[in-house]
């Protein structure tokens, strides 16, 4: 378990799938993280992704979103990247802020990595505002980056954040 000021991430299971699932159904998290039709099909194979780390985010004692990462391990380009959704309803109370906190410490204490990527939807600004208030900063615009639900190619922005750079 990680604790950070107002959060706790812990290794998401298969008992957090349901709740998960229905944080990513909600409009405001459906729309940059999408994934399909079946929501716990997607969480789901999210958990069972080797290559990448799922926690869970807790906030006074209830699960409220997720995060995860996964390493870049080639010597000469290792990194984390990472990617984070949570519920509306706790937005704007910093829990995000802090998540993201939470793990670049256990990346670079317990990992030892020194740089992180992170990669929003260009048009997603309040993640952009909360990624730039822990120290990541834009890199450059990923043009027509991702498929959005209505078929059409959507920008993404290419975000980084050094170790030495994390904003407490």
């Amino acid at each position: 378990m990680l604790r950070g000021r107002a959060v706790t991430l812990r290794p998401a299971t298969a008992g957090d799938v349901p709740t998960l699932a229905a944080i990513r159904a909600t409009p405001e998290v459906r729309r940059w993280w999408r994934g399909g039709d079946d929501l716990p099909a997607a969480v789901r194979a999210d958990l069972d992704d080797e290559a990448l780390a799922v926690y869970a985010v807790e906030h006074d004692g209830r699960v409220v979103g997720a995060i995860q990462w996964h390493a870049e391990d080639d010597p000469d380009y290792r990194h984390a990247s990472m990617d984070i959704f949570l519920d509306p309803a706790v937005r704007g109370a910093g829990l995000g802020g802090d998540a993201i906190r939470t793990l670049a410490r256990h990346l670079i204490d317990e990992h030892g990595h020194h740089r992180f990527t992170i990669d929003p939807a260009a048009a997603n600004t309040a993640a952009v505002r909360t990624y730039a208030k822990v120290g990541f900063r834009p890199v450059g615009l990923l043009r027509r980056y991702e498929r959005g639900e209505d078929g059409r190619w959507h920008d993404g922005l290419l975000m980084d954040l050094l170790a030495d750079e994390l904003a407490d």
